[in-house]
C-alpha cells in the first residue's frame, strides 16, 4: 500500500474531493429515503417525531448504519484536508482537523441515540417495562439527543471548515472564489446556528434554508474542484 506521505497532492485532493461529494450524496439519499417523519432536525415536532420513531424500527437502524459510513467518510475528508493544508499553516490545520474529528464523533453519538430508538421501537421488552407514554418519552429523549448532537456537530464542523477554507484562500490551492465563499458560508452557518438559539426571530425556515444552501454550494463546489482538478501545484 502506498504510504500517505508519498501520495501526490493532486491525487490526494481528488480522493478527498470525491469523498466529500460521496458524503453529501449519502446525506441527501438518507434524508430522502429514510428520514421522513423520524428526524427531529427536519421536523420541530418532538412528540410527532417520537411517535413516528416507535413505528420505524427498520428506518432507524438504516439511519444509524449509514451514520457509520458518513463518519468514515468525514474522518477521511478531514485527514485529506489536513495533509493538503498542513504545509500552509500547521497550527490552524491541526486545530481544524482535531475540531473536525470531534464534530464527527459527536455526530456518531447521535447515531447511538438513533439505534437506541430502534431498540425501543422494536424490542418487546420495552413494551413490558413501561406503558406507551413512557416509551414515547424515551423515544423523545433519543430524538432530542439526535437534535443536540447534530447541531453541536454542525457548529464545530463549520468552524473547522472555516479554518480549512482560510488556508485554501491563503495558499491559493483552489480558486479564491471557492475558498472565499466556503469561508463565508462556514462562518455564516456557525453564527446562525448559535444566534438563533438566543434570537428567536432568526429561527425561521427561510433563513435556515438560505444558510444551509449557501454551505451546500460551497461544499459541492469544493468537492467538484478537488475531485476533478485536484489542487494547484504552482501558485
Amino acid at each position: 500500500m502506498q504510504p500517505l506521505d508519498s501520495i501526490s497532492p493532486i491525487r490526494l485532493a481528488r480522493y478527498t474531493g470525491w469523498s466529500l461529494l460521496a458524503s453529501i450524496a449519502v446525506g441527501i439519499l438518507v434524508s430522502v429515503f429514510f428520514l421522513r417523519g423520524i428526524d427531529i432536525n427536519l421536523n420541530a415536532d418532538v412528540e410527532g417525531t417520537a411517535r413516528n420513531m416507535l413505528d420505524a424500527e427498520s428506518r432507524l437502524r438504516a439511519k444509524a448504519y449509514f451514520s457509520i459510513l458518513s463518519f468514515g467518510l468525514e474522518i477521511f475528508i478531514t485527514l485529506g484536508l489536513f495533509l493538503l493544508l498542513v504545509a500552509h499553516g500547521r497550527l490552524l490545520a491541526s486545530w481544524s482537523a482535531l475540531l473536525g474529528v470531534a464534530a464527527s464523533i459527536v455526530i456518531l453519538l447521535g447515531a447511538v441515540a438513533t439505534m437506541n430508538a430502534a431498540e425501543i421501537a422494536g424490542d418487546v421488552a420495552y413494551q413490558t417495562l413501561g406503558n406507551e407514554s413512557q416509551r414515547l418519552l424515551l423515544a423523545g429523549l433519543q430524538a432530542s439527543t439526535n437534535y443536540t448532537s447534530f447541531h453541536l456537530a454542525l457548529v464545530m464542523g463549520s468552524i473547522a471548515n472555516a479554518g480549512f477554507f482560510y488556508l485554501f484562500l491563503k495558499s491559493d490551492l483552489i480558486p479564491k472564489i471557492i475558498s472565499g465563499w466556503g469561508l463565508f458560508a462556514s462562518l455564516l452557518v456557525a453564527f446562525m446556528i448559535v444566534a438563533r438559539d438566543f434570537i428567536p426571530a432568526l429561527a425561521n425556515n427561510t433563513l435556515s434554508i438560505s444558510f444551509i444552501l449557501a454551505n451546500l454550494v460551497a461544499m459541492v463546489a469544493t468537492g467538484l474542484y478537488l475531485g476533478i482538478e485536484g489542487v494547484r501545484t504552482t501558485v
